[in-house]
């Protein structure tokens, strides 16, 4: 079986999208995900939709080694965001013939948290974008029943529930409440491997899904469980590792990690 994969941003946090292009192009990605506004105040973005410049040439890159954009991040409706100011973003990853936006919510007023996302699904559709609404532990949408919760509530046809491996797991979810849920909410996943231990300290588990992920199967998580529950999907890694980073460079790294997915795949369960 042939599996489709891509690389996405937070792996190899340091390169630029035409970067990301060629080191796909090198190691067997079809597809690249990019992160085109921040998520903590230090890294570096890449905001696709603000540089008419930057836009052409990662389209002509694109065009030239066939590279397709599978995903974009990150919309983030906090209670002091709307929808609306994600519309630019929206326009880049039309042009950019991407799938799918990422989308979390950290809002504690779970109604309006809801209504926001729904707005955000019909801002998408014009451009032909599926909203996958992501699950973190440390957020107000902490765990697959908040996330499923909102999905079912919007009834949006593009929107979907992304599955991360390691927040699913942190979260403790249940793969029981995983495998009832419709299996049309699930476009891609999110795949990694980490430690089997829960961290008891939010800071500790921040720590591992931001730079100390595990390639699949070199860690504790239940990734057959987990992926038995889903239908075959596109499977986005995102698996930052600041130490191995450093010790390979971002390319070699992609690498290992494309080549450990695809063998972890393959193995038949024991």
């Amino acid at each position: 079986m042939a599996f489709e994969f891509s690389l996405a941003h937070l792996t190899v946090l340091q390169c630029s999208p035409l970067e990301m292009i060629a080191i796909a192009s090198q190691t067997g990605y079809p597809y690249v995900s990019f992160r085109m506004t921040a998520v903590t105040a230090h890294e570096k973005i890449y905001p696709l939709m603000d540089d008419r410049a930057m836009m052409k040439e990662t389209k002509k890159r694109m065009a030239d080694t066939g590279i397709r954009v599978h995903d974009i991040e990150l919309v983030r409706l906090d209670p002091n965001t709307e929808p609306e100011a994600y519309r630019f973003f929206l326009e880049a990853g039309g042009e950019l013939g991407a799938r799918a936006v990422i989308a979390q919510l950290p809002d504690p007023e779970r109604g309006r948290a809801t209504e926001r996302f729904a707005r955000l699904c019909d801002l998408a559709k014009p451009f032909g974008l599926t909203v996958d609404l992501e699950f973190l532990p440390w957020t107000d949408t902490r765990d697959l029943k908040a996330a499923a919760a909102v999905i079912e509530a919007v009834d949006k046809p593009n929107a979907g529930l992304l599955v991360d491996t390691l927040h699913f797991d942190r979260s403790r979810s249940s793969l029981e409440d995983l495998r009832n849920l419709p299996r049309e909410w699930f476009h891609f996943v999110h795949l990694c491997d980490a430690p089997k231990e829960i961290p008891t300290a939010t800071e500790a588990i921040i720590h591992t899904a931001r730079a100390d992920r595990y390639f699949p199967g070199e860690g504790g998580l239940n990734l057959r469980a987990i992926l038995a529950c889903i239908p075959t999907l596109t499977y986005s890694l995102e698996i930052p590792n600041e130490v191995l980073m450093k010790e390979l460079g971002p390319e070699e790294y992609a690498r290992r990690a494309i080549r450990a997915a695809e063998t972890y795949l393959k193995e038949e369960p024991n």
